[in-house]
């Protein structure tokens, strides 16, 4: 079993670099489930094949079921969204499978399948698929793991035909892939560009922190990308090889969640993968060995720029268990006892020590280990002081129990997540369901319904104990094999033998980790004045929508439904967000996402937050949109009106605890030298303001504006923002409509009468920059075969051509199917081509379509000629039917999905009480869109892909020219 809480690691942490991948229609609800099981009660019950080594209760609501051929398959009925089916077909071949001149083979096998089959000629599985609505990359992908590879596939607006259809494309793929020459050939250029594109300082410390974690076990050297010369020297019969090894019946399991009727499902599968039958006997699994006590304990990685970070684990060899009740329960205390210590060490960090993040957590790691690890990023040069630190607070775990109080803290936060799983199961995605499944049987677990999850659980709270969890602590940090990785940005001599000694020298447990155990109650937080009054009323946007003005200017959007159970969604919107700021002076906005929300409330800290929103449904989500400050979270019934509270005191008396401020710059700091080290950092940090014409607004800070801000200026900044301008509030979602009135009423209404700053006019300008003649040139300090380019087209802005605005996703997304299909799929020149439209609503001006992509140097000309080429066709030839609705069908089902759910009415309704034009363009969005033409491609493309208005940018190495 799997847990929704489970807390991931820094991003540092072994964990983040090893376990990525290489990467009739019913009412939008599911079925609801049987009759709840209690644990241990199925003991009678016929135990289908995911759970023949447990006892924990089996999911009624999957259909179970193995072919004669040995293939396994679970199938079930969801309607969320209305017509989606999920599909996912897991194969037992992962890296892990492959031979040492093997490497990368598994994956490539992945690429291949998708290239063409018996049923499907080469390249044409997207296109068949794009006309049924999907969306490749979303729709449809897969993934390959140390352990195993993975095919997705969601199908909107599914028919038994179209889904016979699609069963009978993925079982081509399997059974009888297009293993020639001249595919594997093709692919091999489209592999090394993903490769290329991959490589670079993450990709280097992953192997390196791969290589010493797990030292003498095949995880080491298997990467599931594999080695520039073993993909130089795959060929057709050595993939052919591999593939009647791994891809067999008795190595795949199908799971099957969606719209459908689970008979006609599980028929499906029987008629398409009930013939696969591969001749001879497969491989068997190999061994994957267990961590070595005689490799080093320690080492230092040197990768130029990169923060500094620690990580550290105790490694257990990893067994195959029975996935019992009893087991699950034991994995959960293990999971509250790392709780309490990540939130002790988050509370250090949080107070200024000598560390800006820390954290710790356990893991399966591919079938190879049981680990536990710790992750530690220092807060400056000071590393060795931030690791005695950090095992001085694990040092306190293991050596005395926790009280009682945070036993419970981290129970009912526990608790709270489980019940939210329950509360939701009924709008819980297919998608997600197929997938859980797969990932169940990747890691030889179970999966059980949210409601046995929780009770499960609950059953096992008298065994949470004091005792138990001190026992949990110290088998988790002393346990098993050693390891211990220091990365660092610079060569330090003697570094080594510090790292040793560090790691070796006694630990004295620290005396001052523990929280406090103090009650924080709603009824801490700043008094209101007395509730205001509703002066209108009015119906608004779709059926049932209503906005409400407040006596003190306050407005509302209501949206009370119950499309979505359990769940509330507010976003509070004040002031003029990006508008409110000059665009030719700096201010500190990069800060605020961070350090206004953990700043507190009143002389309430983030500390004493946590306690008063633990175990609910509670948070504060910080963000700069165009036009308005937002403040967002996710709710439920039980819990909005607290959630209004907390944000209408954070606006009325907001804290301003320096201690976030310094935590802030710190981390800002921390990353800075990283940004410079890839074509894609660089992009990320430099490219909006570029594009913007070098609008500050738009502009990562420099490292002197990070050192220099201080508490003072940062309150000077944003205490008038968050005290003065508009305030429009959204609630959508499963409250009583005038309960929800009342709750804003006493709260935002209860605010004071606040008052309006004018936008000045420059601040409403957004501009683009001038055409060039040859790109901007711009350098990183990284691999010397890694390159960006970048090419943009002015746009507009605004209502008046909304559209235009709506048709250019269209015309971008044809755009970027040609670049992938040109760049990708026949040339290889790059992996990852994208084609984006910005049209910004708040503005006048400043949209553009933007062409990127990572290109090797000796390509960077090559790119350029395909996409001008391409913007030249496209403005002068319409494009086909086909081809126009192989863009078309795609978003047509994403608008679809998308209008099941609250959210997305939420985001196009964003501004629509002071602007009646967001209504309208919500209104007409589908029919703006999807009655495009031909015609009007080729005339947008005309009007907006124009040469001498083009702006472009290059990122090249350090000392390389573009070729």
């Amino acid at each position: 079993m799997s847990f929704p809480f489970r807390r991931s690691a820094a991003s540092l942490s072994v964990l983040a670099l090893l376990l990525s991948g290489i990467t009739a229609p019913l009412s939008a609800k599911s079925d609801p489930a049987a009759t709840p099981v209690a644990p241990g009660s199925s003991h009678a019950q016929v135990r289908p094949w995911l759970y023949e080594n447990s006892d924990v209760p089996i999911d009624p609501a999957w259909r179970f079921g193995t072919l004669s051929n040995g293939l396994r398959y679970a199938v079930r009925r969801n309607g969320v969204p209305p017509g989606q089916v999920s599909v996912r077909l897991r194969i037992d071949a992962g890296s892990l499978m492959e031979h040492p001149d093997e490497l990368g083979y598994a994956h490539f096998m992945e690429h291949l399948t998708f290239r063409g089959s018996r049923h499907v000629p080469d390249g044409e599985s997207k296109r068949i698929w794009q006309r049924l609505g999907v969306t490749f990359g979303s729709d449809s992908n897969a993934q390959t793991t140390a352990t195993g590879t993975t095919y997705a596939l969601d199908l909107p607006q599914t028919t038994p035909a179209s889904l016979g259809e699609s069963m009978k494309i993925l079982a081509g793929m399997m059974t009888d892939p297009n293993i020639v020459d001249s595919a594997v050939d093709a692919e091999r250029a489209v592999v090394l560009a993903e490769k290329r594109e991959s490589d670079g300082p993450q990709m280097r410390i992953s192997d390196a922190t791969r290589r010493h974690f797990f030292a003498g076990q095949p995880l080491a050297d298997h990467s599931p990308i594999g080695t520039v010369a073993t993909l130089n020297a795959v060929t057709a019969a050595k993939m052919e090889a591999f593939h009647q090894r791994w891809y067999r019946p008795e190595n795949a399991v199908i799971s099957i969640a969606g719209d459908i009727d689970p008979a006609v499902a599980e028929q499906l599968i029987k008629d398409n993968f009930g013939p696969w039958t591969v001749p001879g006997k497969g491989a068997p699994l190999p061994d994957f060995g267990e961590p070595d006590p005689k490799a080093p304990a320690t080492r230092v990685t040197v990768e130029p720029g990169a923060p500094t970070g620690l990580t550290m684990a105790w490694l257990r060899p990893w067994k195959p268990h029975a996935d019992t009740i009893v087991y699950n329960q034991d994995k959960l205390t293990d999971m509250l006892a790392l709780q309490i210590i990540s939130r002790r060490l988050e509370q250090a960090a949080r107070s200024g020590g000598s560390f800006l993040q820390a954290s710790v957590d356990q893991q399966d790691i591919s079938r190879s280990a049981d680990g536990t690890f710790v992750t530690i990023v220092p807060a400056g040069e000071n590393w060795e002081k931030a690791l005695g630190d950090v095992r001085a607070i694990i040092e306190d775990a293991k050596d005395t129990p926790p009280s009682q109080i945070e036993i419970d803290r981290e129970y009912a936060q526990m608790d709270t997540a489980l019940a939210i799983q329950v509360e939701n199961a009924d709008t819980e995605a297919g998608a997600k369901q197929a997938s859980d499944l797969v990932s169940a049987v990747d890691i030889r677990e179970t999966t059980v319904s949210p409601q046995a999850a929780l009770e499960i659980f609950r059953s096992g709270k008298a065994g949470m104990t004091p005792q138990k969890i001190l026992d949990s602590t110290r088998r988790l940090f002393s346990a098993g094999v050693f390891r211990a990785q220091l990365i660092t940005g610079k060569v330090q001599p003697g570094v080594d033998a510090r790292l040793a000694a560090a790691v070796a020298a006694p630990v004295k447990a620290a005396t001052n980790a523990r929280l406090a155990d103090k009650v924080v109650t709603m009824a801490d937080l700043p008094k209101l004045g007395a509730p205001g009054r509703v002066v209108s009323r009015t119906p608004i946007g779709l059926p049932g929508m209503e906005s409400i003005t407040f006596s003190n200017g306050v407005k509302l959007t209501l949206f009370a439904n119950d499309a979505e159970t359990e769940k509330v969604r507010i976003n509070v919107r004040f002031g003029h967000g990006q508008q409110a700021f000059s665009p030719t002076r700096p201010v500190p906005g990069w800060a605020a996402d961070y350090a206004l929300v953990a700043s507190g409330i009143g002389k309430l800290g983030q500390r004493e937050l946590d306690d008063l929103t633990n175990g609910r449904r509670m948070g504060m989500d910080f963000s700069i949109d165009d036009d308005a400050f937002e403040m967002q979270a996710v709710t439920r019934p039980a819990d909005y009106k607290d959630q209004l509270l907390l944000f209408a005191t954070k606006l009325f008396a907001p804290g301003w605890d320096p201690a976030p401020i310094a935590r802030v710059k710190t981390g800002a700091g921390v990353a800075y030298d990283a940004m410079e080290r890839a074509p894609d950092s660089v992009l990320a940090r430099d490219l909006n303001w570029l594009l913007h014409d070098k609008d500050v607004r738009f502009r990562t800070p420099s490292r002197n504006e990070i050192d220099a801000l201080t508490p003072q200026a940062f309150r000077a900044t944003w205490e008038p923002l968050l005290a003065s301008g508009p305030i429009e509030i959204q609630i959508f979602g499963q409250v009583k409509a005038d309960d929800a009135i009342a709750a804003v009423a006493a709260t935002f209404g209860a605010l004071p009468q606040r008052t309006d700053v004018p936008v000045p006019a420059a601040n409403k300008v957004m501009r683009f920059p001038a055409h060039v003649e040859a790109p901007v040139v711009l350098r990183h300090k990284g691999d010397k075969e890694q390159a960006a380019a970048v090419m943009a087209w002015p746009t507009a802005g605004g209502f008046a051509l909304t559209k235009e605005a709506r048709q250019l996703e269209i015309l971008t997304q044809i755009f970027n199917d040609r670049l992938f299909d040109k760049l990708r799929s026949t040339e290889g020149a790059a992996y990852s081509p994208s084609v984006q439209n910005n049209w910004p609503f708040s503005y006048e001006s400043g949209g553009y379509i933007l062409v990127t992509s990572q290109v090797r140097p000796d390509r960077v000309n090559y790119f350029y000629g395909v996409v001008k080429d391409t913007a030249a066709d496209l403005a002068k030839n319409p494009v086909s039917d086909d081809e126009l609705q192989r863009a078309v069908a795609p978003m047509r089902q994403l608008l679809m999905r998308a209008g099941t759910g609250n959210a997305f009415w939420m985001n196009q309704m964003e501004g629509a009480t002071h602007d009646p034009r967001y209504v309208q363009a919500m209104q007409t969005m589908a029919q703006d869109m999807l009655t495009v033409t031909p015609a009007d491609i080729r005339a947008l493309a005309a009007k907006y892909l124009v040469p001498a208005r083009s702006w472009s940018a290059v990122v090249l190495p350090e000392g390389v020219a573009a070729r």
